[in-house]
């Protein structure tokens, strides 16, 4: 059974292909863009392309019994349609939580044919990276949203599922897992986490959008507005209850927030 991981050296992908691997998989293809530089591990096929440019794709399909699906949404459904002419049968799709702007992966996914699991996830934690440049400069982080809570995820976790339920198969067919990490904290309490994994007391400041912009944008750029007003809707939305997905796909439980921050400290420092 060959499995195909797209988007090979990205932060889920690169992730998944070390999980398939450490599951026991034999036969593993990673499409990436430069095979030279991706440093994959020596019993991963790979093949060179990009899911961006689909003339690179038949070849990378081709013999492909089940795919991971990295999330790209420019050129999914032409992605979806030759995976489907090459025979693909079991597309394991990276998307977002319902009301994301994710949702046009999986109606792709679903058109082309091809049976199908959804995951569905839901912010990732690495985004507390964000709040490094404040905290590599002292104790004091501003925030323009605080109390907005969200379970927010792993990404070794979201690979982790993503290789159980290609390695699976059947019994994940036609099933939409949402991807949350095991608890829902506040971004204050976050923020307090990732300052007892350094040995610090972190004080957490409320400011306004404004200047939350402006200390976002030399991490984010011109995406800070865009991610500050999703913030934003989830804080007006409510706390969104962690799910137990990870720990039911994959008998073990998520990764903590605390956790998280501990083994990334480095982020911080």
């Amino acid at each position: 059974m060959k499995i195909l991981v797209t988007g090979a050296t990205g932060n889920i992908g690169r992730l998944v292909v070390d999980e398939l691997l450490a599951l026991g998989a034999t036969d593993v293809r990673a499409l990436t863009v430069d095979p030279a530089r991706a440093a994959l591990p020596p019993s991963v096929e790979v093949a060179r392309g990009y899911l961006g440019e689909p003339r690179t794709l038949p070849a990378a399909f081709a013999g492909v019994d089940r795919m991971y699906l990295a999330p790209l949404l420019t050129t999914v459904r032409e992605a979806t349609r030759l995976a489907a002419e090459a025979g693909v049968r079991h597309i394991v799709d990276l998307a977002g939580a319902p009301g994301s702007s994710w949702p046009p992966i999986e109606r792709a996914v679903e058109d082309c044919g091809v049976p199908w699991t959804h995951l569905e996830a839901g912010e990732f934690m690495t985004n507390a990276a964000i709040w490094a440049p404040q905290i590599r400069a002292g104790d004091v982080v501003r925030d323009a949203y605080p109390e907005e809570a969200n379970p927010m995820i792993a990404p070794a976790d979201i690979a982790a599922v993503a290789a159980r339920v290609l390695l699976d198969g059947v019994a994940h067919q036609g099933r939409a897992y949402p991807l949350t990490g095991p608890q829902s904290l506040t971004r204050r309490e976050r923020i307090t986490r990732i300052g007892q994994a350094l040995g610090r007391s972190l004080t957490v400041e409320t400011t306004g959008p404004d200047q939350a912009v402006a200390d976002l944008a030399p991490v984010m750029g011109t995406h800070a507005e865009w991610y500050l007003s999703g913030i934003a809707a989830s804080a007006a939305a409510g706390p969104r209850p962690p799910t137990t997905t990870v720990a039911d796909v994959t008998g073990r439980e998520g990764t903590t927030f605390l956790r998280w921050a501990e083994d990334n400290a480095a982020l911080f420092r």
